[in-house]
């Protein structure tokens, strides 16, 4: 999986974690808000009548006056206000949507219309407005009483609907949403432009030229860059020269081993083989290290020859006699051969230590020779 489309499964997880979150955080604050607003406002509104009802409750306790009548079918026809009760000081229904039940004590009414909370008891008590949910149902009941220095002269009941504020909040949640991912998509559109031109785009230039690398010059060519790219980019570079360097060292220490091995044979051979004797010695891969004859198909100086450069028409059992004494380590194998147009005793001795390097000698005693030989 690539790094953009990693990032984009990351930002769009974040992203739709963070607007629910924020989606629950604003419902929550929101129903609160207006849930207490709706509650705020029932009171409100009845406080505003509340001297109108007073004076009719301080007049004639037990009928209603039509100011009251007025101001109670007032609030009665609020669409906010799903029911109400308006009661005098003794407890008897002074208002209810049904006129037979007017007049009756608060006791045969609650039986015959049970209040869904005790906010009527609460509020009378307190001779304060009480608000309590109505359970399982989408209604506050409201009680407020009506009091003059202490004492209570009536209180109103009320339910209200909170069917208005959950549609507000569905529309404000909605608004919510839509402006939460126009933000989110501005926000990603931005943020990803910055991480494809500034991230992406770099490292992708970066991969390329790591994959232009040759054994040849060893060098990142890249942009100059004053950031974090930049910065593994030059350590790159560094790295690579040290390894340059070290196969410099490598190469020098290489050839210099080589010129000290065939000095090594050379003195060697010049000892123990005769001067009318042919001597080749191979490495693992049978190409000529050294020899005590000239070699007159050498393409250069230093060129690199293989044993089968060498070798004349007879030369399969050599190679064969070669391939004995490759399975036998340390062991002196021989046969007759033709090497420069004149027959040959062959002898092939692999000399192999672990760990050392693996060389093969090959020594041609021409059976014309008198000289003798013994490894």
């Amino acid at each position: 999986m690539s790094l953009s489309t990693k990032w984009l499964f990351w930002f769009a997880g974040i992203g739709v974690y963070v607007m629910f979150m924020g989606g629950i955080f604003y419902f929550s604050s929101s129903r609160f808000d207006f849930d207490e607003q709706l509650k705020q406002e029932a009171i409100d509104m009845v406080r505003n009548y509340a001297p109108t009802l007073i004076k009719g409750l301080t007049r004639n306790y037990r009928a209603i006056t039509l100011d009251e009548f007025d101001v109670i079918t007032r609030i009665a026809k609020d669409e906010r206000v799903a029911s109400l009760v308006y009661f005098n000081q003794y407890g008897d229904v002074r208002w209810f949507k049904d006129p037979s039940k007017i007049r009756l004590p608060f006791d045969e009414f609650a039986k015959q219309w049970p209040p869904p909370t005790n906010v009527i008891d609460e509020a009378y008590q307190s001779k304060t407005p009480k608000v309590r949910a109505v359970p399982n149902q989408p209604f506050y009941e409201i009680a407020i009483p009506l009091a003059v220095r202490g004492e209570i002269k009536g209180i109103v009941d009320m339910q209200i609907s909170r069917q208005g504020v959950d549609n507000i909040i569905s529309q404000k949640m909605s608004r919510y949403a839509l402006g939460a991912g126009v933000v989110l998509f501005i926000l990603g559109c931005t943020l990803y432009f910055f991480m494809y031109h500034f991230v992406i785009n770099p490292l992708l230039d970066l991969r390329d030229a790591i994959e232009a690398i040759s054994f040849k010059n060893l060098e990142v060519r890249v942009q100059a860059r004053k950031d974090e790219i930049g910065e593994i980019a030059s350590v790159l570079q560094g790295f690579l020269q040290k390894v340059k360097a070290e196969l410099v060292n490598a190469q020098m220490r290489e050839k210099q081993r080589g010129v000290a091995e065939q000095r090594w044979w050379q003195s060697i051979l010049t000892t123990i083989v005769a001067k009318s004797h042919y001597a080749i010695v191979v490495d693992e891969d049978n190409t000529v290290l050294y020899t005590n004859f000239p070699i007159r198909n050498a393409a250069t100086p230093g060129a690199k020859l293989h044993l089968l450069d060498v070798l004349d028409n007879q030369q399969q059992d050599v190679l064969r006699l070669v391939g004995v004494a490759l399975d036998r380590p340390n062991q002196v194998v021989e046969a007759d051969t033709v090497f420069r147009q004149e027959p040959c005793h062959v002898r092939a001795v692999h000399l192999e230590e672990e760990g050392e390097l693996r060389r093969t000698l090959i020594l041609f005693e021409p059976k014309k020779s008198a000289v003798g030989y013994s490894v």
